[in-house]
């Protein structure tokens, strides 16, 4: 979409309509979501989740009223369960050190029409790998993200584009570029690489930022 020329594109975490928020596959589902949403031009939590709800039946100019509506439902962060709400809360307080970041990238979009999100290929054209890997994205030029997309799934590879090292966000080891790498997926954490060099925050972060 950034490269069609949308660049303020994103989706609504969690899934627009259901979603149980006491159910734990749904909990770990809503987490990766959010994780990846952080990385996004808009980041927004939106949805339905109760489809029925008589606080918020419709009243009709008769008197009479009406229940078969959507609500809101429970849909803050707090509604997830304590350990959700650590680890989203944790994303929140990233997105806020990322702001001169994304502050530069969205003047970018607004002057120059660049993708605040871009596929590989955008900044790495001569790396045919970067024109393959469909499941990771450049956060502007910097920031590689690498969500996490399976229930259960706990460590992923991941591939760093050649002509750079890159610095695992959590970590803060460096990697040299034009490879895959195996990295480690804990619940709390999706697995980031910020181009050597580059300090888009004050240092490296931990889940519990």
């Amino acid at each position: 979409m950034g490269v069609a020329g949308i660049p303020w594109w994103t989706t609504d975490i969690g899934g627009f309509g259901g979603g149980d928020p006491d159910d734990p596959a749904y909990r770990e589902l809503l987490i990766r979501w959010f994780q990846y949403g952080t990385f996004c031009p808009v980041f927004r939590l939106h949805g339905f989740r109760v489809d029925k709800n008589p606080q918020f039946a419709l009243m009709h100019p008769d008197g009479s009223s009406s229940d078969d509506v959507f609500s809101g439902g429970p849909n803050e962060v707090w509604s997830y369960g304590d350990e959700a709400y650590g680890i989203l809360t944790a994303h929140m307080a990233l997105r806020e050190r990322l702001k001169p970041y994304l502050r530069r990238l969205m003047v970018e979009a607004h002057e120059k029409g660049t993708p605040v999100i871009r596929p590989m290929f955008y900044d790495f054209p001569q790396e045919p790998r970067c024109w393959e890997v469909q499941d990771q994205f450049l956060l502007g030029p910097d920031l590689l993200v690498a969500p996490v997309l399976h229930p259960g799934q706990r460590s992923r590879m991941v591939h760093l584009p050649a002509g750079t090292r890159w610095k695992d966000a959590w970590s803060g080891q460096l990697h040299a570029g034009g490879g895959a790498v195996p990295c480690d997926a804990p619940l709390e954490r999706i697995p980031l690489f910020v181009r050597e060099g580059k300090e888009l925050w004050n240092s490296q972060v931990s889940a519990g930022d």
